[in-house]
C-alpha cells in the first residue's frame, strides 16, 4: 500500500468515501460534521492549529481504516521515525463522530506510558483533518507474526496472553473499557524475534466510573461479550474478548461462528464452547482451566485481569508446554488471517465509491421517504421507501432493522437512525458497489477474479508467500470449482456472514450489525431466526 506520494493533507480534501457508519445505540443526530457548505469544524480544542508536513515528513501508506489513514513520518527536528494517523474531518459527518476522535485522544493521553501500549506522541489538527502522531509499529499484526513462526508452542500463546491481558489491567486501572480487542489491535514494535508486543487501537474504548453500566453494542461479533449483546456491560468484557483470543491462539478458531452475524451471536448466548477439537485434549489442563474462566459467560463470576495475571498458567509461562501446537493449528491462524485480509480488502474498495455526495442525497431520501413530513419515518414509509429504492431486504428485516435502533420503542426513525439504516443498506445491497468492487480485483476485465489477481491484491497490503492461502480462498469461495472466482461468487462471499475463514474485521469501526440484535420490551434478547 505504498502511496509515497499522497500526503495526508491531500488525503484530507477528497470527498467522504465511507459506505460504513458509527454510532451510540446506532441513534445518529443530524449532520454536525464537515459537510457541504460548512465552515471547517474544530475537534480538538486545546491543540493549535497546524501544518503537519511543515513538523514531520510524510512518507508512504501504512494502513488504513473507516476514518484514518496511516502513514510513515518522520519527526523533521528529531528524525525519529514515527506513525501518523490522519483523519479526514470530511468523514466526520456527525457530532457523534467528532466526539469520538476527541475521547480517543484524551484517552491515548490520559493511559500511562507502558510498554505494552503505543506511545502517543501528539495530536495535531489543521483545516482538513487531524492527525494523531504515534510510535511506530512495524512488527506486523499478531496473527501475521504467529503465522511466519516456524515453532509456534503453547509457551509462545502465554507470552502473548500475558501482555493482552496487561493491556486490559492497565486500561482498567486507569478508568477505561477498551471495547474492541482483537488480534488486528495488536501489533510487534519491531522484526526481532522477541519484539514487544503493543495495542495500538483505542478508537472504541471509553471512559467508566466503577460501577457504570453501558448499552452501546460496539466490538468486533467474535470477541463480543453475551452482556454486550444484552446491552448492559462494564469493564469485564475486556477479559471475555482477551479469553477469545486465548481460544483461537491455542487452537486456529474462534470459540463461538456461524454462517451469520445472528449466528454468531446466538453461539455467544449459547455458550457452549467446544474443548474437544484438535489440539484441546493435547494442551494443558491450566491452559483450559483459564479459557474456561475468562469465557465465563456471568461476567460476575469472570476473572479480573489481575486475578487472570496470577492464574498459574501465566505465573509458569516460561513452564508452560514447549511442544508445537501443529500444523493444524498454524493452517487454521494462516486461513482466517488471510481470509479476512481478503474480505476486508474488498469492504473498503466498496467504502471507497460511496461519495460524500451520496452521503448528502440521503437528506433528500428521507424527505420523500417521509411522505406526512412530520420528521419521523415509520415503519410503513420505510417499507415502502425501501422498495421505492430496489432494496432487497425482506419485511421481517426492515422490522428486525428498525426494532434494533429503535430501542426506545417507538417504531418510527428520526433522521439520525434513517443515515444509520441506509448507510448499512448501501454497504452491502448495492450492487453497483459491488460490481466496481468486484472489478477492482478483476484486473484484466474479464469477469472472474484468477488466482494472480486475488495474490496480487493480497500483496498489495503487505501480504508475502500466500500462494497457498489464495488456493485456500479458493478451495472456499470457488464453488464452482473451475479454479477462479465469478461475480456470483464474490457477492456470496461478501453477502455470506461469518463463517471463521470469512470473517470482514469490521471495517465498520467495530459497530455490530444492526440485523443481529432485536432487544425486547423485557429486557430479554430475540435474535430472530437463523
Amino acid at each position: 500500500m505504498g502511496n509515497c506520494c499522497i500526503s495526508p493533507a491531500a488525503v484530507a480534501t477528497e470527498d467522504v468515501k465511507s459506505s460504513n457508519y458509527s454510532g451510540h445505540d446506532h441513534r445518529r443526530k443530524e449532520n454536525s460534521g464537515a459537510g457541504k457548505n460548512q465552515k471547517p469544524i474544530t475537534v480538538l480544542a486545546d491543540v493549535k492549529k497546524s501544518n503537519i508536513e511543515e513538523i514531520y515528513l510524510v512518507d508512504r501508506e501504512l494502513g488504513r481504516g473507516e476514518f484514518g489513514i496511516t502513514y510513515l513520518c518522520t519527526d523533521r527536528n528529531s528524525s525519529e521515525i514515527l506513525a501518523c494517523k490522519s483523519i479526514s474531518k470530511r468523514k466526520l459527518r456527525t457530532s457523534v463522530d467528532i466526539e469520538d476522535v476527541r475521547r480517543e485522544v484524551a484517552i491515548m493521553k490520559h493511559l500511562p506510558l507502558d510498554s505494552s501500549i503505543v506511545r502517543f506522541k501528539e495530536a495535531c489538527e489543521d483545516e482538513n483533518a487531524v492527525h494523531l502522531v504515534m510510535e511506530l509499529c512495524e512488527g506486523g499484526e499478531l496473527f501475521d507474526r504467529i503465522v511466519a513462526r516456524g515453532h509456534y508452542t503453547e509457551r509462545a500463546a502465554a507470552a502473548v496472553m500475558r501482555t493482552v491481558v496487561e493491556v486490559v489491567q492497565l486500561c482498567h486501572k486507569n478508568g477505561v473499557i477498551h471495547r474492541d480487542l482483537k488480534p488486528e489491535n495488536f501489533l510487534f514494535a519491531n522484526k526481532k524475534e522477541n519484539s514487544p508486543l503493543k495495542a495500538i487501537d483505542f478508537g472504541l474504548s471509553i471512559f467508566f466510573q466503577p460501577g457504570e453500566r453501558f448499552s452501546e453494542i460496539v466490538g468486533s461479533p467474535y470477541y463480543m461479550a453475551p452482556e454486550v449483546l444484552r446491552r448492559n456491560y462494564g469493564p469485564e468484557i475486556d477479559i471475555w474478548s482477551a479469553g477469545v483470543i486465548m481460544y483461537i491462539l491455542l487452537c486456529g478458531v474462534p470459540p463461538f461462528w456461524a454462517e451469520s452475524e445472528q449466528g454468531v451471536a446466538q453461539a455467544i448466548l449459547r455458550g457452549a464452547i467446544d474443548f474437544k477439537r484438535e489440539p484441546w485434549p493435547s494442551i494443558s489442563e491450566t491452559a483450559t482451566n483459564l479459557v474456561q474462566q475468562m469465557l465465563e459467560p456471568d461476567p460476575k463470576l469472570r476473572l479480573t485481569a489481575k486475578q487472570v495475571l496470577e492464574h498459574p498458567w501465566l505465573q509458569n509461562a516460561k513452564k508452560a508446554p514447549n511442544v508445537p501446537l501443529g500444523d493444524v493449528v498454524k493452517s487454521r491462524l494462516k486461513q482466517f488471517s488471510m481470509m479476512n485480509r481478503f474480505k476486508r480488502k474488498a469492504l473498503r474498495v466498496i467504502a471507497d465509491f460511496l461519495s460524500n455526495e451520496e452521503v448528502e442525497d440521503l437528506k433528500e431520501m428521507f424527505s420523500k421517504i417521509d411522505t406526512d413530513n412530520n420528521g419521523i419515518v415509520s415503519v410503513e414509509e420505510l417499507k415502502a421507501g425501501l422498495q421505492k429504492f430496489n432494496s432487497q431486504l425482506a419485511e421481517s428485516e426492515i422490522q428486525m432493522l428498525i426494532q434494533a435502533i429503535d430501542t426506545n420503542g417507538k417504531g418510527t426513525l428520526d433522521y439520525g437512525e434513517f443515515i444509520a439504516v441506509s448507510l448499512h443498506l448501501q454497504r452491502m445491497a448495492n450492487d453497483e458497489h459491488l460490481h466496481k468492487a468486484f472489478s477492482y480485483f478483476d484486473k484484466d476485465g474479464n469477469g472472474y477474479i484468477e488466482p494472480h489477481e486475488l495474490q496480487d491484491a493480497l500483496m498489495e497490503d503487505g501480504a508475502s508467500d500466500c500462494t497457498n492461502i489464495v488456493n485456500d480462498i479458493l478451495q472456499e469461495v470457488d464453488t464452482d470449482k473451475d479454479g477462479c472466482i465469478s461475480y456470483e461468487e464474490f457477492v456470496a462471499m461478501m453477502r455470506t456472514g461469518t463463517d471463521w475463514r470469512k470473517a470482514s474485521r469490521h471495517y465498520s469501526r467495530g459497530r455490530f450489525n444492526s440485523l443481529s440484535v432485536k432487544l425486547m420490551k423485557d429486557g430479554s434478547l430475540n435474535l430472530g431466526n437463523e
